[in-house]
């Protein structure tokens, strides 16, 4: 009764954030300005690309498109919030905008969670059935499987987002992270959240393993094809599509559940902070680099652009 009696409501929190002032952390954060650019001019292209190219108007790049919207926002959810806080030498946030960047930020971890997982889906529809493959892979089932992945992350945001922000706070305001990190969020709590952690370790194995499995089991059956191919040239440029999305892949989901599905008592702020950082910046400007870099299509969609542009000089 005591301790409730000296709790104070709090109206705000202070963010940490991720670097100091000094010489070197002015460096780090000019890298992450110049990552977020990157991202951002990346993504923007890869949208722009696709839905401006006929030949791109297929199954695969429709999910390719709505990964780089679900990066974009993403790493605008974050980065700039982030620089602004470290500029201003103070990261005061809001206890509605705290609980509206963990909405956000959840929402779009879960929906792309599942995108990978269709996208793992499609891939072997298309290597393995390519013959129903526009069948099975219609217009409307691509548009429901989207739809279906931003319903799953809005219902995990928003269950996660009420009721972290449902308990009690008082005392410390200082966040030690650069955003609002549940984790980092409920170590404020002046309430026992023993429970609750357990809750959330449960739905992020879940969360992630469930379409991991997808992907996983999709991509066995891809290999066990591919070997069972006649075509050397047929088994290249299998594997050469599948490539690139089994690297978004990796990069995605070893950042993921090194940061979630580790139990809480080998968790530290500064490894939090570190392998928070690789999945809401780094693989949002590395997957628009990975799939383009080595996709042929896309490259042939860039140089018609450029080609249409006044800069890029007649085409003979």
């Amino acid at each position: 009764m005591a301790l409730m009696k000296n709790q104070t409501h709090i109206s705000h929190f202070i963010l940490l954030g991720l670097f100091n002032h000094t010489p070197l952390h002015l460096l780090l954060f000019s890298i992450i300005m110049v990552m977020f650019l990157v991202a951002l001019s990346g993504n923007g292209l890869m949208i722009l690309l696709i839905n401006t190219d006929s030949r791109l108007h297929s199954p695969m790049y429709f999910f390719l498109s709505w990964l780089s919207v679900m990066d974009l926002m993403l790493i605008s959810t974050i980065v700039p919030r982030m620089a602004i806080d470290y500029l201003l030498g103070h990261g005061s946030i809001s206890f509605t905008g705290c609980g509206l960047q963990i909405l956000f930020f959840l929402t779009l971890l879960g929906d792309e969670c599942f995108l990978l997982a269709f996208m793992a889906y499609d891939r072997y529809v298309a290597i393995s059935n390519p013959l129903r493959y526009s069948v099975v892979m219609s217009c409307r089932v691509c548009w429901l499987m989207v739809a279906l992945c931003w319903l799953s992350g809005l219902v995990d945001g928003l269950i996660q987002a009420i009721y972290t922000l449902s308990f009690p706070y008082c005392g410390s305001q200082e966040i030690d992270h650069f955003f609002c990190d549940i984790p980092a969020v409920l170590k404020l709590a002046c309430a026992d959240t023993s429970l609750y952690q357990t809750m959330i370790y449960v739905c992020c194995v879940i969360m992630l393993l469930l379409p991991f499995s997808v992907i996983s089991v999709s991509y066995l059956l891809i290999f066990v094809t591919v070997l069972r191919m006649h075509s050397a040239e047929g088994q290249k440029k299998a594997f050469a599509t599948c490539s690139s999305h089994m690297a978004v892949v990796s990069l995605f989901y070893g950042a993921a559940m090194i940061a979630y599905m580790r139990p809480q008592t080998y968790h530290s702020s500064k490894q939090d902070k570190v392998v928070s950082a690789f999945y809401t910046m780094i693989t949002p400007m590395l997957n628009p680099l990975i799939y383009s870099l080595r996709n042929k299509e896309v490259a042939g969609a860039l140089k018609k652009l450029l080609g249409r542009c006044p800069c890029g000089g007649r085409q003979e």
